[in-house]
């Protein structure tokens, strides 16, 4: 079943930029790209662990401001030569709302 929790207004996320949702396992970043689509990231990079939500968004992809690797944000796969993942969040926008499926957070909260 899923769980949807408003976080903010679509225009509280800069276009191709970031905002941060804090949550019991760690920070999620919620991405604003430049055609309005809002993507949400565990906010933690795997390499060394640099803050996504710090980085460049460009397209449906945002690269991380420490290493340059660079990671879908429909999928949280690391893309080009790049290996790892980074875990997603469903969203939605609902009346220029931006929600958050937290189902997934409360799964891995109650184990």
């Amino acid at each position: 079943m899923t769980s949807w929790i408003d976080i903010g207004s679509l225009e509280d996320i800069p276009l191709r930029g970031a905002r941060v949702v804090k949550t019991s396992l760690g920070c999620v970043a919620v991405f604003r790209a430049s055609d309005d689509s809002v993507f949400a990231l565990h906010d933690r990079c795997p390499h060394k662990g640099g803050p996504l939500s710090e980085g460049i968004v460009h397209g449906h992809k945002v690269t991380c401001p420490l290493h340059n690797w660079v990671f879908d944000l429909e999928t949280g796969a690391a893309t080009g030569t790049d290996e790892g993942e980074v875990a997603t969040f469903a969203t939605r926008i609902e009346a220029g709302r931006v929600l958050l499926d937290a189902s997934v957070l409360e799964k891995q909260t109650a184990a």
